[in-house]
């Protein structure tokens, strides 16, 4: 009996070790990409979505031409629209590691597999507002209220001066 009780404390420590104990939400982790030709890159810092404990990266290529990704085996289809970079939610299988990825892209005419490296850093998990699309989002807000305030001062003084 103790030596099961040991067993399931060390599987349950390396799940949370490994980060698939997080917590269900939305976060932003740092990802680099390796392999390939070198000309293709992806966005760094990237949502991450947990949802049940698995975490699951939305990764954003700098081209239009990639159509599925194959993550352990399984296939990943493009969701973004037509003509826009080509975006895969794929499953973060480890941290602080390679983790093997294959890219399908039909920028060299007739549909080439290629193979990648991303690594995802544990240690950069944090808010999703870390994203810089949600920091655009905050200073556009910020904006607006401003225009929005000036414009009400401005009506209540030349309305004063009148």
């Amino acid at each position: 009996m103790a030596k099961a009780m040991l067993i399931l404390f060390a599987l349950l420590s390396l799940f949370s070790l490994c980060g698939f104990a997080m917590e269900n939400g939305e976060y932003s982790v740092s990802v680099d990409m390796s392999g390939g030709s070198g000309k293709a890159s992806i966005t760094s810092p990237t949502l991450l979505t947990v949802q049940e404990g698995m975490p699951v990266a939305r990764i954003q290529w700098s081209s239009s031409n990639y159509d599925y990704m194959v993550v352990d085996g399984k296939t990943y289809y493009n969701q973004s629209e037509e003509g826009m970079n080509s975006v895969f939610e794929i499953p973060v299988l480890c941290w602080d590691e390679e983790m093997d990825v294959i890219a399908d892209t039909t920028a060299m005419g007739n549909p080439v597999e290629i193979h990648y490296q991303l690594f995802f850093y544990q240690e950069s998990v944090g808010s999703k507002n870390e994203l810089p699309q949600e920091a655009a989002k905050r200073v556009l807000c910020v904006a607006f209220g401003i225009i929005v305030i000036g414009g009400i001062l401005n009506y209540i003084v030349k309305k004063k001066n009148s």
